[in-house]
């Protein structure tokens, strides 16, 4: 299959990789001739890395490579059958973008966006044809990362997510459907993980590396959420908060917070800036964790209720199924568990009641139970039954 990529930085160039190394013929573009040849350069690097490794042949490598045409010229993406944009987020560049591929495709081409928490009806929208408009998300690293959501538009015609589906898979990544709205399955409960966190520091209950400490320990999350916003970079995690937070008509629980937005302000991405929430400079001393057992279960106990509350939440809108919910995140972001599988084992009349506790306590929005908790213990159900 003929595919293009518009935009060759990580993202576009680790989808680059994923489909090349599938057997596609891909055209990666970038406007910028520098950053195309860089792009160029860094996969010749890494498929030759992968061969020295033993992950391929060296004659894969070069095959694999071979695949990728670079260009800094549109017109060269004319005779695409699949376009998968990955460019800055912002949604009216997104537009004009697309109205200017759709004017160099043919009719059957199909209109990839790889956005993480944009409207694609809004993309779509600046389409004559916006039934061929479609969401894929990848995740970053690209060629590691299994996940990917696939989201169809209003507009989208309903034969296409079957065949998207099925592309997906032929790249041999995990496909899961989401429903439309503000950061689709990943990106919208992940929030909590972020949010709740921050909420804790700024309470001063405890500080960075203890709170990180009670996830990985207790929780067995690969990373905690400071030391994973402040690897995903804060010019990006914070922009996906704020792009949450407006995009569900400021809905209190997405609510982002002062701590990340002045570190966004003061350019402390993270370990991209050498500073985030940690100093990541070369004689930086490495705080120390305070160990008190009741401390860190109150930390993670607190987080993960409301990691649950939101799946529990995504699902009650019909976001995704539970199990694309539990997928998303165990393969999108490497939790250790789904979490509406976590929520049955963790008891639902246990999840009301730590949820209640914290409303009553707070009289605040973000602290709402929801809705289908109630309901599935009215019914004696579980998510899984």
């Amino acid at each position: 299959m003929k595919i293009g990529i518009v935009g060759s930085g990580a993202m576009g160039s680790g989808i680059a990789q994923v489909l090349a190394t599938a057997g596609n013929e891909v055209l990666l573009y970038d406007s910028n001739p520098l950053a195309v040849e860089k792009a160029g350069q860094n996969l010749e690097a890494h498929f030759q890395k992968l061969a020295e490794k033993g992950k391929m042949t060296f004659g894969e490598a070069e095959t694999y490579f071979d695949n990728i045409r670079l260009s800094d010229k549109l017109s060269e993406l004319k005779d695409s059958e699949l376009i998968i944009e990955a460019i800055i987020e912002d949604l009216e560049i997104k537009k004009v973008l697309f109205q200017k591929l759709e004017s160099l495709v043919s009719e059957d081409c199909i209109l990839a966006t790889n956005t993480s928490s944009l409207s694609i009806a809004s993309i779509a929208s600046a389409c004559q044809k916006p039934e061929r408009v479609i969401g894929i998300h990848f995740f970053n690293p690209a060629p590691l990362m299994a996940l990917v959501e696939v989201i169809p538009a209003v507009q989208t015609d309903k034969d296409l997510v079957s065949k998207v589906k099925s592309l997906v898979e032929s790249w041999k990544k995990l496909p899961v459907i989401a429903k439309d709205t503000p950061g689709f399955i990943v990106n919208r409960v992940a929030r909590p993980f972020y949010g709740e966190a921050i909420r804790i520091l700024e309470e001063g209950i405890a500080d960075c590396v203890t709170i990180d400490f009670a996830m990985t320990s207790l929780g067995r999350f690969k990373m905690g959420p400071f030391q994973l916003m402040d690897f995903i970079g804060h010019d990006v995690n914070y922009r996906v908060t704020e792009s949450v937070f407006k995009e569900f008509f400021y809905d209190p629980k997405f609510k982002p917070s002062f701590t990340q937005k002045r570190l966004f302000e003061a350019g402390y991405f993270g370990r991209k800036s050498g500073k985030g929430f940690y100093d990541y400079s070369q004689n930086a001393e490495q705080p120390k964790p305070n160990d008190n057992p009741e401390l860190l279960e109150l930390i993670f106990k607190r987080i993960l209720v409301m990691l649950m509350n939101e799946a529990s939440d995504a699902y009650s809108l019909n976001i995704a199924s539970a199990e694309d919910i539990d997928l998303a995140m165990t393969k999108g972001v490497n939790y250790p568990k789904g979490l509406l599988k976590w929520a049955d084992e963790f008891g639902l009349e246990n999840l009301q009641n730590e949820l209640d506790e914290l409303y009553n306590f707070y009289h605040e929005d973000r602290y709402r139970c929801s809705p289908i908790i109630r309901n599935l213990l009215k019914q004696n159900r579980k998510f899984y039954n």
